[in-house]
């Protein structure tokens, strides 16, 4: 567990916080390029690590990501023009390119130079890969975006989604790194033939005690879980974290392997962002359609919205007949799953109440992974992950071998999550 002290310096992101400091080390990815596509399109709200600011493209098609309010009376942005490279206020006509300079500032003298002095906050925007990211960091810490594999894949290779979650950051990535939930979460019920059906089912239903092996890295670490098999030999599933809240998660064989990445929108807040893709092959219109139904890896939103459509106010749409005959929760949906349980303790969760054992290993290292990341940036200590991306030149696995080897220790295994180097290049 985590004192309260501990707990309120893992969770708190905003400007003005040390994990919020550490955080803005790293480029942000906070949306899709397709939700701002157009060229003087309409401009977007964005919150960001506590921030309320204002994407938009401008006429050349370049992103922007600005302060969402005028520095002039502190009216909202969201209402101005996007018009010939800049969004102007629509109160007294103030106008801002999208470096923030302020370029017309009609409402002065002509001969004023006052809008020389006037300048709206904004932060560096790169595209990759369909994403925007943002680096809200000092100018002189900037550092490289992740050199994540699917960055390089073919766009029909690759699919993207966004929604959110009403919980902290923290406590939405433990969900996604507690490799033994599974055991329980998503299975079916007990009589249920299906959960042996499937390749990797039988794994998680025949040993819920995984053993954990935790290898800590510049990137973050590799959480590795096994389980015996039951005809012998032992299932490996190694999953990875990444600074500051990348998770990748072992697939299936043969099937796409998915990153997440869990933004905070605020303390109470998270964006995600989901990608699944295939190194081998574009991604099937069968892939989509399940993805896009929430069946998955992704989760069904409400149309119009990034609301996901079993929420808390639906009750995650539980059916009790369902859970008492065919599945363990009721709830259908990987995604709604993990959701009902990590935003049903509240937005921010007291871990000072906490009994943590062995099956919370990787839990307890990110946390301490992050408090130390940000307790060494306050001695001056810039975190490495931020600065080189190719440490991000790594690829989730799962393997069944038939020896007591730990993961690490099989080289074989070891080659197999490396990443050649990619290339990624950024639109700048």
């Amino acid at each position: 567990m985590l004192s309260r002290e501990e707990n309120a310096y893992l969770t708190r992101t905003g400007p003005d916080t040390p994990m919020g400091a550490f955080m803005r080390r790293f480029w942000m990815p906070f949306m899709l390029s397709q939700e701002i596509a157009e060229p003087d399109g309409p401009p977007v709200r964005v919150r960001l690590l506590g921030e309320d600011l204002l994407a938009f493209r401008d006429s050349e098609g370049r992103a922007a990501l600005v302060d969402r309010y005028c520095p002039h009376r502190r009216v909202s942005l969201f209402f101005g023009r996007n018009e010939e490279c800049g969004i102007r206020c629509v109160y007294h006509g103030w106008k801002f390119d999208a470096d923030g300079n302020c370029v017309d500032m009609p409402s002065e003298p002509a001969d004023s130079n006052f809008k020389d002095k006037v300048k709206l906050k904004s932060y560096p925007v790169r595209e990759k890969a369909g994403i925007l990211w943002a680096y809200m960091g000092p100018a002189e810490t900037m550092g490289d975006l992740p050199d994540l594999e699917w960055m390089a894949v073919p766009d029909d290779h690759r699919y993207v989604s966004r929604w959110y979650q009403h919980s902290n950051f923290a406590q939405a990535v433990e969900g996604e790194i507690d490799s033994a939930h599974v055991s329980f979460l998503h299975r079916k019920v007990e009589n249920d033939a299906a959960n042996k059906a499937a390749l990797t089912g039988a794994y998680f239903s025949g040993d819920t005690a995984p053993k954990w092996k935790v290898v800590e890295s510049d990137f973050g670490m590799t959480l590795g879980a096994r389980r015996r098999v039951e005809n012998g030999g032992y299932y490996w599933r190694m999953n990875q974290w990444f600074y500051p809240f990348y998770t990748m998660i072992a697939p299936v064989p043969s099937e796409a392997t998915t990153t997440r990445m869990w933004v905070p929108v605020d303390d109470e807040h998270v964006n995600i962002i989901c990608v699944s893709y295939r190194t081998d092959k574009p991604v099937s219109d069968d892939e989509r359609h399940r993805w896009q139904n929430g069946l998955n890896s992704h989760a069904a939103v409400i149309p119009g919205t990034h609301t996901p459509a079993a929420n808390e106010s639906n009750n995650y749409n539980i059916d009790r007949i369902l859970q008492k005959n065919e599945t363990y929760t009721g709830i259908v949906g990987i995604r709604a799953q993990d959701a009902a349980m990590t935003e049903s303790p509240g937005p921010i969760v007291d871990r000072s109440l906490e009994h943590l054992g062995t099956s919370d290993t990787a839990i307890i290292k990110m946390r301490r992974l992050l408090i130390d990341g940000a307790r060494a940036l306050e001695r001056g200590e810039e975190p490495a992950a931020a600065e080189d991306g190719s440490l991000y030149r790594v690829r989730s696995y799962s393997v069944v071998i038939d020896t007591e080897e730990d993961f690490d220790e099989r080289l074989d295994i070891v080659e197999a999550m490396q990443v050649a180097a990619a290339g990624v290049q950024a639109a700048e």
